[in-house]
């Protein structure tokens, strides 16, 4: 969670010195959705990701210098520097990319667990979207698909209370939104998306169903954005006050790390150190971008497909 949150710092002080091209869109405040599900996952695993998902592929265990340096455009990145911020994919680890467009994620992961079944594999895939892609059809269709076929798909809503500036009880008629899942016959979970350990109990059971062939999962998890949409965003449709409630109360870093301290699994040191391992962890991937070079612009239609 600590190398999240400083890789977030880190990209978008660069985006703010004009380094990043391109929006940049923050998970800072959403780490716990990201590691308490991530801890159930294996390599073999598969996710979908969105336009905020650095901690998704960190969490899943992508390497912070390669995604560094695909941010800032280099050809030592998890896609030659092609991709950028909002189409990271890092296969040799399960991350089947980042979606910008929205929902366009939910069908792909549907579309893999429906090969892994073919397969007989005991994988298991989790579809990221945010509370916003709840206004997309695909996710209904293919939530409609993964219960037919009973797939090993979890479908991940990390709602972070806002679809760019528009309030999800403004946008969504669905008042108790897991109930859907319900309706077509299979689980479906709220969770509070600031409580690692509630996070990471729930998804346990819903790796476990996957795995046993016991069909999809819908966790609906409630989380928070500090950051803007993207970072340099005005922010006019929430206060100041607002985020900064949130910072001081519900960041689950600080919450976990408490939970960790009180139940002595942790010590104070030990808690230091592995902050600070993660922050030189940030550190030396920065630098290996910086030092990383450019793709040859001779190239620049290579590894374009369509």
């Amino acid at each position: 969670m600590y190398e999240i949150r400083f890789f977030e710092e880190v990209a978008g002080n660069l985006y703010r010195r004009g380094l990043l091209k391109g929006g940049v869109h923050a998970c800072i405040g959403q780490e716990a959705a990201e590691v308490g599900i991530s801890a159930h996952l294996r390599t073999d695993d598969f996710i979908t990701s969105t336009h905020r998902g650095h901690g998704h592929h960190l969490a899943k265990g992508a390497d912070p210098k390669r995604l560094m340096a695909e941010l800032l455009g280099k050809e030592t990145g998890y896609c030659k520097g092609r991709g950028g911020s909002m189409h990271v994919a890092a296969f040799e680890v399960g991350s089947l990319g980042a979606f910008p467009i929205v929902g366009a994620g939910v069908p792909s992961a549907v579309g893999a667990g429906f090969s892994i079944q073919q397969q007989g594999t005991d994988q298991v895939v989790v579809a990221y979207f945010g509370d916003g892609t709840l206004g997309q059809g695909t996710v209904y269709e293919g939530m409609n698909l993964a219960s037919i076929w009973k797939l090993p798909v979890i479908f991940a809503c990390e709602n972070n209370r806002y679809a760019v500036s528009s309030r999800m009880e403004d946008m969504i008629a669905l008042k108790d939104v897991p109930a859907f899942a319900a309706s077509l016959g299979f689980c479906g979970r709220r969770v509070n998306g600031q409580d690692t350990l509630e996070v990471y109990r729930a998804a346990e059971e819903a790796v476990e169903r996957a795995r046993s062939g016991g069909g999809p999962t819908f966790l609906f998890l409630d989380t928070y954005r500090f950051e803007g949409h993207y970072f340099g965003e005005p922010e006019g449709y929430r206060s100041r006050e607002e985020v900064q409630k949130a910072r001081t109360q519900i960041d689950p870093i600080p919450l976990f790390r408490a939970q960790l301290l009180e139940s002595r699994v942790l010590t104070p040191e030990i808690a230091q150190e592995i902050e600070q391992a993660a922050r030189a962890a940030v550190a030396e991937a920065l630098v290996f971008a910086e030092a990383s070079p450019e793709p040859d612009p001779e190239e620049y239609g290579r590894y374009v497909y369509a």
